[in-house]
């Protein structure tokens, strides 16, 4: 097939089904592929998805790399989020993944070698310098692509995000590629098979609190605030409780936990507030007096919530919103108010309290 204007593209391959089927369609579509594969933690060098990811290259024919990033990976995305942790925040690894690995050292290194193009198996779109909600809303990432660039976001393809999951499989196997029917990969590289809960109780230490409820009663035991997120149900080990409770409140300075029920109100907040802002565009038009009107995600897969931004990172929700985790992300959409159309991803920031 002629080349598409001979453009060389780098896939991020990760040896799952998604990166696998976003370098087929690219080499389907004319582009010159070379498949890359990132080492981003110890003991990772000869693991299943690598080999994974070399048998597909080998189906497709296409060149094949392999890149160690493990002391970048640490340092930007272990070191980070141990430190939030530490800090009592909640941190999100795969933003931070994203910023400072796939769309960072990965494309530097891409366009050094020659690339015109880097392409991952994120479920997104991008029209022009725009990016938006994939096709498949159950798989839509945008909402851990809200720091970049359009110095990057340039150099970026997407192939899957219109598509299905299922679909996606069943080119798979139309194709012959042998991750065809492979599971999806959960949380990080460096926990593998291991429980997260458990393997950041083995790397933080541990100091022993209470558990109150929102009228100040001590109902039980924890073993340290940091561990803990607000809106956590599970993990608690409160037995003998008439209704579920959550996380509601957390004090690192006294190491104490507080706990209510899902209609309490202090498990709500009508605002927060959020900072290190990045816009895939323009900013948003609008400011302390001017509030901008416009759709936010407080977490992956949450529905998007109606409200308003202020100049001053203050976000003001249409409907008070459960469980909002300082250290998470925000990130805003803007609907073209049309139901089933797509979703502008806008940019996002930080959530501070």
């Amino acid at each position: 097939m002629r080349k598409v204007l001979n453009k060389k593209v780098f896939v991020a391959m990760s040896g799952g089904v998604d990166s696998s089927v976003a370098a087929l369609l690219l080499q389907k579509q004319g582009y010159d592929v070379t498949g890359a594969h990132m080492i981003c933690w110890e003991g990772c060098e000869n693991n299943e998805d690598k080999q994974d990811a070399m048998r597909v290259a080998a189906v497709l024919g296409i060149p094949f790399l392999v890149w160690d990033f493990k002391k970048e990976y640490k340092k930007a995305v272990y070191d980070y989020m141990i430190c939030e942790y530490m800090a009592g925040r909640t941190p999100n690894p795969d933003v931070m993944c994203n910023k400072e690995i796939k769309f960072g050292i990965f494309l530097k290194r891409a366009l050094e070698a020659g690339a015109d193009f880097m392409a991952t198996g994120h479920y997104v779109r991008k029209f022009g310098s725009k990016l938006f909600a994939a096709k498949d809303k159950n798989k839509d990432q945008s909402y851990f692509l809200w720091t970049l660039t359009q110095d990057q976001l340039k150099h970026c393809l997407f192939p899957i995000g219109n598509y299905l999951k299922s679909e996606a499989r069943d080119l798979a196997r139309g194709f012959g590629l042998p991750v065809a029917n492979k599971k999806d990969s959960q949380g990080l590289c460096f926990v593998g098979k291991v429980n997260f809960a458990d393997f950041i109780r083995e790397t933080l230490p541990q100091k022993s609190g209470v558990i109150m409820t929102s009228d100040g009663k001590k109902i039980g035991e924890h073993d340290g605030a940091h561990f803990y997120t607000i809106g956590q149900r599970h993990g608690l080990a409160l037995g003998g409780q008439a209704e579920p409770v959550y996380v509601a409140k957390k004090d690192l300075a006294t190491n104490t936990i507080m706990v209510s029920q899902k209609q309490d109100s202090a498990l709500y907040k009508r605002e927060l507030f959020a900072e290190n802002f990045n816009w895939i565009g323009n900013p948003p038009a609008g400011g302390p007096e001017m509030p901008f009107p416009c759709q936010v995600r407080i977490r992956h897969r949450q529905p998007l919530q109606a409200c308003s931004l202020f100049g001053d990172g203050r976000v003001v929700f249409d409907f008070p919103q459960r469980a909002v985790a300082p250290g998470q992300s925000a990130v805003f959409y803007l609907p073209d108010g049309k139901p089933g159309k797509d979703e502008e991803m806008l940019g996002g920031g930080v959530i501070v309290v």
